[in-house]
């Protein structure tokens, strides 16, 4: 049978029917599952590499049915889910990194990503370097004899800078470096890095690919090989997706590349309506023809994503009253939602950086990331107009 289109696959691969004939997934809400015999039993603990269900910690069948689908539309071979983003984040360098390793990672990541690589992983004896993902021709004068991992998001939070993902992956093959990309920004459903090369792919599950705000979520995928020594640590770690959050982002799956592509329609209008407004002084879309890699997001993106950037005049104190000045979007540090929402990094989700550190990530103190949701366009746009216009000027 000819294989179906990804949007095909995303809405029809679930997990085989019961014999209740049940048309939506079940979901198996249970800690753990019983065997036939003794010697069943005795089978499971002994053998790590079967393909049994145990402890819904270790597996199960709806927590399979979500990665499975991530990682058939990502274009792996395998995949493992967890809790949270961080956690899928933290797993993979826990996995992969031995005491004295190198990780070489972007400067501009997550805040949270930025305190493991600054705060804990050097606590166990792990180096880690920044590059400026402006610059990629950098990261070789960064490799050691030691570096083990190159860490990337692109699009990047919340800069929305870009890297060549084809460019990067050449540099970690001719070094044998474990290239990682964070797709949280982008989704299956606009990239693939997999395809330009990246080993492995990770997701905060809890943004777009809910798409609602509902539940925690992180999900990794790459070759099997990886996969599993990646099992193995969650496995015995903890960090698991619950059963019931497994079946709403398997659910959510179903409207993922149709509400990308509203997301992108409307961020792409949102950031052509700004970019010339007075009291920005620039706005930043991966589709937009004024971002510095804008070549590079048309080659490796199928459109530009829901999430918007752009820089009040006036600083701090603009972004507090432009934010206050909303009346429909809402302020909360979450984004992928349905609903559009306004934050604000650097009194937020990057306020624990310094001075310096934010300059390095281009996170200024006029910064608004606008996560584009699905209402009416008009609507959207007139809300941050009329916030805008409540802001002060610049002196």
């Amino acid at each position: 049978m000819k294989k179906k289109q990804p949007q095909t696959r995303a809405v029809r691969n679930q997990t085989k029917r019961t014999e209740q004939k049940e048309h939506s997934t079940p979901l198996f809400l249970t800690s753990s599952f019983v065997y036939n015999s003794a010697e069943d039993m005795a089978a499971a603990f002994a053998d790590d590499s079967l393909d049994v269900n145990i402890y819904s910690r270790f597996k199960n069948p709806t927590v399979d049915e979500f990665v499975n689908k991530i990682a058939d539309l990502e274009g792996a071979e395998a995949g493992i889910a967890t809790g949270t983003g961080m956690a899928a984040v933290f797993a993979t360098f826990m996995t992969f990194l031995t005491k004295g390793d190198h990780i070489i990672s972007a400067s501009a990541v997550f805040g949270s990503t930025h305190t493991i690589l600054t705060k804990y992983l050097p606590k166990w004896g792990f180096e880690s370097s920044y590059f400026d993902m402006n610059a990629p021709e950098t990261i070789e004068a960064l490799i050691q004899p030691n570096t083990k991992l190159l860490y990337v998001e692109t699009p990047s939070n919340p800069g929305l800078d870009i890297i060549d993902l084809e460019y990067v992956a050449a540099i970690c093959k001719k070094h044998n470096i474990l290239f990682v990309v964070d797709n949280c920004f982008a989704t299956p459903a606009v990239q693939q890095p997999i395809k330009f090369g990246a080993d492995i792919v990770l997701h905060s599950a809890t943004k777009f690919i809910d798409g609602q705000g509902r539940v925690l979520g992180g999900v990794v995928v790459g070759r099997k090989e990886l996969i599993y020594d990646l099992y193995l640590f969650v496995r015995n770690t903890g960090p698991s997706l619950s059963p019931f959050n497994a079946w709403v982002l398997s659910k959510s799956l179903e409207t993922l590349f149709l509400r990308m592509d509203k997301h992108a329609e409307n961020a792409l209008k949102l950031a052509q309506h700004f970019q010339n407004h007075p009291q920005l002084n620039w706005v930043k879309y991966p589709f937009l023809e004024t971002h510095p890699q804008y070549a590079i997001a048309k080659k490796q993106m199928s459109n530009g994503g829901g999430i918007v950037t752009f820089e009040l005049k006036g600083g701090i104190e603009a972004g507090r009253k432009f934010l206050n000045s909303l009346q429909m979007l809402s302020m909360t540090n979450n984004l992928g939602d349905s609903r559009t929402i306004a934050s604000h990094p650097a009194s937020t989700t990057h306020s624990k950086l310094s001075a310096d550190e934010k300059k390095a990530v281009g996170i200024t103190d006029g910064l608004v990331r606008i996560s584009v949701g699905l209402e009416h366009i008009d609507d959207i746009i007139d809300d941050i107009e009329q916030a805008l216009n409540s802001a002060p000027s610049a002196p």
